[in-house]
């Protein structure tokens, strides 16, 4: 029950971000070596196996959805999110893509007030203008550190957060475990014709990939799968608003992986810039779930800020 372990809910949702961000440093590497819609591919339909699996074994959740049209939305805003997030990676440093793709919550915020019709505060305009702002000083336009490739993380943010008001409304209509397995579907559904049809040898790419490249395409739709089950759990462990600020953690970790993988350290103004990012965030989130606080209906899954 929310509220009764709280630093168990905190421990996960580090994990989470652990998974997350191992998740998006292990893409950019084995986009190098395999194509990403391959890798894309993979992680869903990992998450629609395993899920399924899952599911089958469930006393509690089944496969029975009443809101079908809901899932295939939900599945294809977060697909979208997904490609952008693995298109990106191959373009921009981990930590500052992770940095700019967090301004999910302040983006919320813009949508709540225009599709919604919420009556926003002044400190969360506040906070949504400082966000931007960081963003502006990671981005540095006219700086040629990254061109065309913000891109990726910016319309990633604004996907996501279109998947998170929708969710927001619908969430509680279904099992968060059913909507995770149709999320998967969804995605696995939506991207086997793609591969079918592209000019991708699947077969001759995964029988000539060497069994380390092979590991570490299961590893990412592990991360990717149990990492959205340690958010389910967490969030069934504490509030929502306690945990919304431990998730920019997930920024430090990318940094800290991608240095270990890659030896590649932001610069000063990088780290200025995901501070800010970080922060105001961070105080959005928490500001969104209180003002949710008074509607107990709502799932786990709609607070669910990190992009998979």
């Amino acid at each position: 029950m929310k509220g009764h372990r709280p630093a168990r809910g905190i421990a996960l949702i580090a994990l989470a971000a652990l998974c997350f961000a191992t998740m998006d440093t292990t893409i950019k590497y084995l986009g190098a070596f395999l194509p990403v819609l391959l890798i894309l591919w993979a992680r869903y339909a990992f998450q629609a196996v395993s899920m399924g699996v899952w599911l089958l074994r469930s006393r509690t959740a089944g496969f029975r959805t009443e809101h079908p049209r809901f899932q295939l939305a939900r599945g294809a805003l977060l697909l979208a999110t997904s490609a952008l997030s693995f298109f990106g990676v191959q373009r921009m440093p981990v930590a500052e893509f992770t940095a700019i793709n967090m301004l999910t919550p302040v983006v919320v915020t813009l949508l709540a007030a225009w599709v919604l019709h919420e009556r926003v505060s002044a400190p969360r305009w506040a906070l949504v203008c400082a966000a931007f702002a960081g963003a502006v000083i990671v981005i540095r336009p006219g700086s040629g550190l990254f061109g065309w490739a913000v891109l990726f993380p910016l319309a990633g943010a604004l996907t996501y957060a279109s998947f998170q008001v929708l969710t927001s409304k619908l969430s509680a209509l279904e099992s968060p475990y059913t909507t995770h397995f149709y999320t998967g579907l969804t995605g696995a559904l939506v991207l086997t014709p793609l591969l079918f049809f592209s000019a991708i040898d699947t077969d001759g790419t995964l029988l000539a990939a060497p069994p380390r490249q092979l590991a570490l395409l299961l590893a990412i739709g592990a991360l990717g799968t149990v990492g959205h089950l340690f958010l389910i759990l967490a969030l069934g462990l504490a509030p929502t608003a306690t945990l919304m600020p431990f998730i920019y953690l997930q920024i430090g970790v990318a940094a800290a992986v991608s240095w270990v993988v890659f030896r590649y350290v932001p610069d000063g103004w990088a780290w200025v810039g995901m501070g800010v990012i970080a922060v105001c965030g961070a105080a959005s989130a928490w500001l969104n779930m209180r003002k949710t606080a008074s509607h107990p209906a709502t799932s786990t899954v709609a607070a669910d800020t990190i992009a998979d």
